[in-house]
């Protein structure tokens, strides 16, 4: 009999493929994407030296009374101009960007427009 495997397991089999091709560097990190069912979470990381640069979530105390009235999407907006500003504050301007094996649909995609709004490039 077929046994399917679920959504997330299939996600990670992805996330792993694109990894193995991607990686941030100190003139290039990578701007590394995970969402849950409530929040959703930024880094922008520098793989060589194994540390995070930057980094944004739905979490954030910055941001806690701001994002009580938007839907899952406008969040996803905020928090992606939220680290952009916190990467251009540090210096990087241009990331790889990882979508960690999600669809580039809905909150992933609006996180990216946000991030480029705050002036990454990728």
């Amino acid at each position: 009999m077929f046994k399917k495997r679920d959504r997330n397991e299939v996600r990670l089999i992805r996330h792993t493929r694109v990894r193995k091709k991607i990686s941030g560097t100190p003139d290039m990190p990578r701007l590394c994407v995970f969402r849950s069912n409530a929040n959703i979470y930024a880094q922008i990381i520098d793989d060589t030296k194994g540390i995070t640069l930057a980094q944004a979530s739905s979490m954030d105390p910055s941001l806690k009374g701001k994002l009580d009235e938007m839907n899952k999407t406008a969040e996803a907006k905020e928090i992606g101009k939220l680290v952009g500003e916190r990467a251009v504050a540090q210096g990087i301007q241009q990331v790889v960007f990882d979508r960690s094996g999600y669809v580039y649909t809905g909150r992933v995609a609006s996180l990216a427009d946000g991030a480029r709004e705050a002036g990454l490039k990728f």
